[in-house]
């Protein structure tokens, strides 16, 4: 039991400035919209559905790149060190490819834009400055999470808060200048967001770069070679681990992107409703999102040391606390969600709605829970294929069409409208923390040397 303790400690030691790190970046999107609103409702629109193409881009390659944590966990703990270097170099050239994808896609995100019915042709022009302008930062978020992975699979988890809390600490003002046009800039409104939003990415890359470069802990993983070719077989190798993470990440964005757009001709008080309850338990998937990122360093490490027993303590250690931490936030959703709602509106009907959305969301995110951080361990494990297919099949095979029929059929019950769709996220949520279990379980029964092999790829 003692070794379970040590375990959780160590975990959380790792995964509460991560969550202060998530909690920063999330409150960079936040100002941007309350800045852009504040200079007009126009301008705040348009940041909005500039961001909700911005997001499921910068995710893909943001996904793509976290197969480095687990490979630096695992060369870490097998006391191979001098190979970090090379793998390091590397992300970086596959951050480079993918920036410039990202941005080919976000160049271009004027038809995505186009294809909305019934935009109004000012507002389609501001959401298009908008996504021009952030896409010039869009190498310096990547090139971040490069550096900040590499930490992160160090287990030096503190850097990546203190620059992220940096970071939105610059953001306001240069905001404030861009937005408003002081000190000799242009007065840009919605579009200066973008403008700050991509140096702000910048600033964070800098600041990462030159803490990575200082640290003296990381001294025997620099050297002294300055340039490096791209390795086919070490990019590929990434690619292979990272882009099941990416499209499982791409999946997950899409998927309440669709179902905010079946439910959008519901009118507005289904509107407000679901998007109150799905901003609040966005906020609380942070924790167990960054209590993930702790437990994949963790098993990562553990089976770097050649220890598949304390890579499975690591596992079941995580999923303890995750559950314990969703027990808590599901009874603070029960018992405050009226009041929480209420900081979002004072509609009597919204708030109703919203109530009733959050008794579901609270019912999910134990479910919730025990998947993000299942798929965590199966990145520990450098079994990121699994997550694909799990998260495609719970989502979009179960969980949409669930929720679909729900809410806009009367096939089983009559018209749920939004709760429909939260059913639906529970199913989906709920199959995948069981699929997640039944793989990690597979892969635990496997023999250590098959084990140890594939963490050692």
């Amino acid at each position: 039991m003692q070794k379970y303790f040590t375990e959780a400690r160590q975990l959380l030691a790792l995964a509460i400035p991560v969550i202060l790190a998530q909690i920063a970046q999330t409150a960079m999107g936040f100002v941007d919209t309350v800045m852009a609103g504040g200079y007009g409702a126009t301008d705040m629109a348009a940041v909005a559905i500039g961001t909700s193409i911005w997001l499921p881009a910068i995710l893909f390659g943001h996904g793509l790149l976290l197969a480095l944590t687990p490979t630096v966990a695992q060369l870490n703990g097998s006391g191979r060190r001098d190979r970090i270097a090379h793998q390091i170099r590397q992300g970086f050239w596959l951050a480079g490819l993918m920036s410039v994808l990202v941005m080919v896609v976000l160049w271009n995100a004027g038809y995505i834009i186009g294809a909305m019915k019934n935009i109004d042709p000012q507002l389609a022009d501001k959401a298009i400055g908008y996504l021009r302008a952030l896409l010039w930062g869009v190498p310096g978020y990547l090139f971040f999470q490069v550096a900040r992975n590499q930490c992160e699979g160090l287990a030096k988890t503190k850097p990546g808060m203190v620059i992220g809390f940096l970071g939105l600490m610059v953001n306001i003002p240069v905001n404030y200048i861009f937005i408003y046009g002081h000190f000799g800039m242009p007065e840009l409104g919605g579009i200066g967001c973008g403008v700050a939003t991509a140096a702000v990415y910048w600033v964070m890359f800098f600041c990462m770069l030159s803490y990575v470069k200082r640290a003296g802990s990381m001294r025997d993983i620099r050297t002294s070679q300055r340039q490096s070719k791209p390795d086919l077989t070490v990019l590929l190798r990434l690619t292979q681990l990272g882009l099941p993470i990416a499209l499982a990440l791409f999946f997950e964005v899409t998927l309440f992107a669709v179902v905010a757009l079946l439910v959008s001709p519901l009118g507005i008080i289904d509107v407000a409703g679901h998007q109150i309850a799905l901003n609040f338990s966005s906020l609380m998937f942070v924790l167990p999102m960054s209590l993930a990122a702790a437990v994949t360093i963790r098993v990562g490490y553990r089976l770097g040391q050649g220890s598949t027993l304390d890579a499975q303590i690591a596992a079941r250690t995580g999923l303890g606390v995750g559950v314990c931490m969703a027990v808590v936030t599901a009874v603070f959703t029960v018992l405050l969600r009226e009041r929480i709602a209420l900081l979002y509106n004072d509609n009597p009907q919204v708030i109703a709605l919203a109530s009733q959305l959050m008794l579901l969301a609270a019912l999910y995110q134990i479910s919730d829970s025990i998947q993000v951080i299942g798929s965590g361990i199966l990145r520990g494990y450098k079994d990121t294929r699994s997550i694909f297919f799990i998260t495609f099949a719970a989502y979009w095979l179960l969980g949409l069409p669930s929720g679909y029929v729900l809410a806009l059929t009367d096939l089983v019950v009559d018209r749920m409208g939004p709760a429909g769709f939260w059913i639906g996220f529970i199913i989906g949520l709920t199959s995948a923390a069981v699929m997640m279990m039944l793989r990690m379980r597979f892969l635990q029964r496997q023999p250590s040397a098959v084990i140890l092999q594939r963490a050692a790829r």
